[in-house]
């Protein structure tokens, strides 16, 4: 369970995601929603070594 939403939720989401969509725009949606996630991932990574929470850690390896 994510948040709140269950397995019957998502498929509901991916079918009207499908509907709107179409198969043929899914690929290049995933992977501008994979981009955003690493992004995402990337400058919050950044933020926490900026503040020196995360130094230490690194230091540690």
């Amino acid at each position: 369970m994510i948040g709140g939403i269950g397995m019957p939720e998502l498929i509901i989401i991916l079918v009207i995601i499908l509907i709107i969509f179409g198969a043929g725009k899914l690929p290049e949606i995933g992977a501008g929603l994979g981009k955003g996630i690493r992004n995402f991932k990337k400058a919050t990574a950044e933020a926490v070594d900026e503040s020196g929470e995360n130094k230490e850690k690194i230091e540690q390896k």
